[in-house]
């Protein structure tokens, strides 16, 4: 049976969030591009808005279309890149974890 594929997730808050940060997560230079992971999408298509990182222009070349590194490596990266927007958004309080119940 095929599975149906859900729309992805679209939050123009959730992006103005990671713009707020101000510093490549991987380089450290001055301003960021909110870049979306490249993997389980479509061509032409994003995927999450919550999978996105806070990275430079230059590392947004060189993870998209960059000869530097290994498909897997630049995919690596990316990987690490979002997990890093997500811990520095939660440090600068603009996204919170819903509390479970206890």
């Amino acid at each position: 049976m095929l599975r149906q594929r859900s729309q992805p997730f679209r939050s123009s808050k959730w992006l103005s969030a990671v713009h707020k940060i101000e510093n490549c997560v991987l380089c450290g230079a001055y301003g960021v591009q909110a870049a979306h992971i490249n993997e389980g999408k479509g061509m032409s298509q994003k995927t999450d808005d919550c999978l996105t990182a806070a990275i430079c222009q230059g590392c947004h070349h060189e993870l998209d279309n960059g000869k530097k590194y290994s498909r897997d490596e630049r995919r690596e990266m990316l990987r690490k890149a979002v997990l890093d927007t997500i811990a520095q958004l939660a440090r600068m309080g603009l996204i919170d974890a819903k509390r479970g119940a206890a």
